[in-house]
């Protein structure tokens, strides 16, 4: 069975996908940047962006019904390769002392002023 998961301010309004699929014990989180309430892109303090990813990365899976510890994979996409070192500071301390596998991507994103975007599956069983 396939379900969507929507958790509220782990989307950009205006752009269309569901934050998050549920199929079987499976959770697909679709790429997450930083928002705010409103769901306005966080700009401008690199760790607030990090974190403002991995906090919505986590609210999917928790509204799937499960925990930041059923995260298995993870992938990153930063806009500089120079944000790597900060990055995995960062990403270090949330995601635990057995963090999940992980891919890391150089690219650039529609929103110019974005630097960091993750996608992440969750498996629930």
């Amino acid at each position: 069975m396939i379900e969507p998961i929507n958790p509220g301010g782990a989307a950009v309004p205006g752009i269309p996908l569901t934050p998050g699929i549920k199929a079987g014990d499976f959770v697909y989180v679709s790429g997450q940047v930083a928002t705010d309430d409103q769901g306005k892109v966080v700009i401008g303090d690199f760790e607030a962006e990090v974190n403002g990813a991995i906090d919505n990365v986590i609210k999917v899976v928790e509204a799937a019904g499960g925990t930041v510890d059923q995260i298995v994979k993870i992938t990153a996409f930063l806009s500089n390769g120079a944000s790597f070192a900060a990055f995995n500071q960062i990403y270090a301390k949330r995601l635990g002392s057995v963090p999940p596998a992980r891919t890391t991507i150089v690219t650039g994103f529609g929103n110019p002023d974005v630097r960091v975007e993750l996608e992440a599956v969750a498996y629930l069983g």
